[in-house]
């Protein structure tokens, strides 16, 4: 009479190692992305704050024009860097989102960069294909050696992948060749704010 539930509980306990393997894996992911970088060592408070930094920039450049609610807005924020990706109707809605972006508390001027571009939004399949993408960058920094995967934010739109961070030149030499390996990348911007070389 028992056996059914022996069953159901022989079955469950099958279906646990793989979860806790692939739990595992993220985990480690997100701790070498937090801690590869020897000269600034990123919290997860850092996280907390670009993801809310990069909510509000959007809410605010959609609030300032109705032009906006057809745009597809990509909003990144990085290490202080702010990158605005996606697709917009005229060059004065572009022109529109970059001054927007500027005048908010906690964004650097200097450090805002514009790659909108005078478009229809791209279709779901071309951002799908823009996620695996990305994907499939990452995974390959994270494993090629000498490379300084954790300094380095990768987006892609549109085929074209952006590299963020900070970081040294010599590093950044380092990370844009591994990336272009990776089939099906189409161009490569290097969004870095670059750090004096490290002296020996």
């Amino acid at each position: 009479a028992h056996r059914p539930l022996d069953q159901r509980r022989l079955r469950m306990n099958c279906y646990r190692p793989p979860f806790l393997a692939a739990f595992l894996v993220a985990v480690l992911t997100l701790t070498t992305a937090c801690t590869n970088n020897p000269e600034e060592r990123r919290t997860p408070g850092d996280l907390i704050d670009d993801n809310a930094l990069e909510f509000v920039i959007a809410k605010e450049i959609r609030a300032a024009d109705e032009g906006f609610a057809s745009a597809h807005l990509v909003i990144t924020v990085y290490d202080g860097l702010v990158l605005l990706l996606g697709e917009v109707a005229s060059p004065r809605l572009k022109e529109k989102a970059t001054e927007v972006t500027e005048s908010l508390y906690k964004v650097d001027p200097d450090k805002v960069y514009n790659y909108l571009t005078v478009q229809g939004p791209i279709s779901m399949l071309a951002r799908t294909n823009d996620s695996y993408l990305s994907g499939k960058v990452k995974a390959r920094l994270l494993v090629a050696a000498e490379v300084p995967a954790g300094k380095v934010k990768v987006v892609t739109e549109n085929g074209v992948v952006y590299l963020m961070g900070k970081i040294s030149r010599s590093d950044g030499e380092l990370v844009v060749a591994e990336v272009q390996k990776s089939f099906g990348v189409q161009k490569i911007v290097k969004v870095f704010d670059y750090l004096s070389e490290p002296a020996f």
